[in-house]
């Protein structure tokens, strides 16, 4: 009997897991939809870039929207405007300002110093070290030893499982609504076939993606945790840019590599939670079946 209820419990909490969740995390309030089938196979079509992309072999969270300029100055108001050397990887503000846009000229070192904020309480500290001379170290195990919950620029995988593997686990789309179609624009999505010449406020075209997300099809390109080649960094997604031809990188087969310094316009990022909750409860939970059992 006491064995059927332990499982009933853990049963319970992976569905509950399942759901949307909002986090508060130093005041700073982001929403998070749960990445699940967790040891999913990568991406084999012919449409994958890089072949085999998508695996990921634990459950996790993504932020529902883009890191918002609101979100982004709670981060410096609190904590004070990311700092580093290079000096030119930290020289810029955002250029587009609106309360619920997604931030923007933000480099990849300073999306890393937001991430340690909300896992420590300190930009220095948490999955990510940056040296005084550039130098990146990433050590997720280390950090979530210490911290419990880490926030964390999403990888590579990360990215593109949340934006293009199915809920149902039947593979993976093209597109992040789940089709193999390009959307149209303005319904749902900002890119360059739309009426807009700026990012919109995230979620503005009111359409969830398949796992629940917003905007990971447009708005702004969004930062990879995963080196891309040499010392750059991976964006994924497209932006709002009118450029023609542009909605190529709202696909899968889409992807672009920078260098980490960069700030643009265009570029903003959100963020990733490990471990899943769940996991940490079940953690919990078999603690306390062997506590009961001895």
């Amino acid at each position: 009997m006491k064995k059927t209820r332990i499982l009933a419990v853990i049963v319970c909490v992976m569905t509950i897991a399942n759901f949307t969740s909002a986090d508060t995390i130093r005041g700073i309030n982001i929403d998070f939809v749960t990445i699940g089938n967790a040891g999913n196979a990568g991406d084999t079509s012919g449409n994958a870039n890089p072949y085999g992309c998508g695996a990921v072999s634990s459950n996790y969270r993504i932020g529902k929207y883009e890191v918002t300029n609101t979100q982004w100055n709670a981060f410096t108001a609190a904590a004070g405007a990311p700092t580093g050397n290079p000096s030119y990887a930290y020289d810029q503000n955002a250029y587009f300002t609106g309360a619920q846009q997604p931030t923007n000229m933000v480099s990849w070192y300073e999306a890393a110093q937001f991430c340690n904020y909300l896992t420590s309480g300190n930009k220095s500290l948490g999955a990510y070290q940056l040296g005084t001379d550039g130098s990146i170290t990433i050590n997720r195990a280390s950090a979530i030893s210490t911290y419990g919950t880490t926030y964390v620029i999403p990888t590579e995988d990360e990215w593109y499982k949340a934006a293009y593997y199915k809920p149902d686990a039947s593979g993976y789309s093209l597109y992040a609504n789940g089709l193999n179609t390009i959307p149209a624009a303005d319904l749902g999505w900002n890119y360059w076939g739309g009426t807009y010449s700026t990012p919109w406020n995230v979620g503005t075209g009111g359409i969830a993606e398949q796992n629940g997300t917003y905007d990971m099809m447009g708005n702004v390109w969004e930062w990879n945790e995963t080196l891309y080649s040499g010392s750059g960094r991976g964006i994924r997604g497209g932006s709002y840019s009118k450029a023609t031809g542009y909605d190529v990188h709202l696909a899968s087969s889409g992807r672009v590599g920078v260098s980490p310094y960069d700030e643009g316009h265009d570029v903003g990022f959100r963020v990733a939670s490990v471990p899943e909750p769940a996991t940490l409860i079940l953690l919990g939970l078999g603690a306390f079946v062997l506590r009961r059992r001895n």
